[in-house]
């Protein structure tokens, strides 16, 4: 049984119909294929993109905090370039997600919005030394985690891209969290 008519291959010019009537079979059918280019994302690679977007968000913010509250120059140095670089990361996930028809959260998870809120009620070198352990050194080991998988498992070539193009730079942000976090548990400033 067949759902869509067969069209012939030579419509008579005179009659309207049938040129109507594959006009809008033609534009069905497109339309059915930007319907499936849309939703070819998988939901795993959904939901690395909507992980990677709220752990871009907690850095973010957990580093403005940092910013405002430390007295530390290496925090604030740090906090800075986490502010820099995880917002250009969020600016092309942004257009990446765009690209894929895939609404990405506007901020962290409620578990880490917990998590930053414990951190601003902090001081001194007591927020410094959470920051360092909880931002620098915490959410980079799970971001990593996340992105290498992200760069061997995702569907979508411009995701497993997006992740492995990313890697490295986290890998490189936790790094430099594990020397801050010595320094600060050492008592350097």
């Amino acid at each position: 049984m067949h759902l869509i008519p067969t069209i012939p291959s030579r419509l008579p010019s005179c009659n309207g119909r049938r040129l109507i009537g594959a006009s809008v079979l033609m534009l069905a059918g497109a339309a059915l294929s930007l319907n499936a280019a849309a939703e070819s994302v998988s939901s795993k690679d959904k939901s690395f993109m909507t992980k990677a977007a709220e752990a871009g968000h907690t850095e973010i913010q957990a580093s403005k905090i940092a910013l405002e509250k430390s007295s530390n120059q290496a925090i604030k140095d740090y906090a800075q370039k986490m502010i820099d670089q995880h917002t250009t990361v969020d600016e092309q996930l942004k257009q990446l997600a765009s690209s894929k028809d895939v609404t990405l959260p506007t901020e962290p998870s409620m578990a880490q919005r917990a998590k930053i809120a414990i951190l601003d009620k902090l001081s001194g070198n007591t927020f410094d030394k959470r920051y360092a352990s909880m931002i620098g050194v915490s959410a980079h080991e799970d971001a990593v985690k996340l992105f290498q998988k992200g760069s061997t498992e995702a569907q979508d070539p411009d995701v497993k891209s997006f992740a492995t193009k990313t890697l490295p730079g986290l890998k490189e942000h936790l790094q430099m969290g594990r020397e801050l976090k010595q320094s600060m548990d050492a008592g350097k400033k």
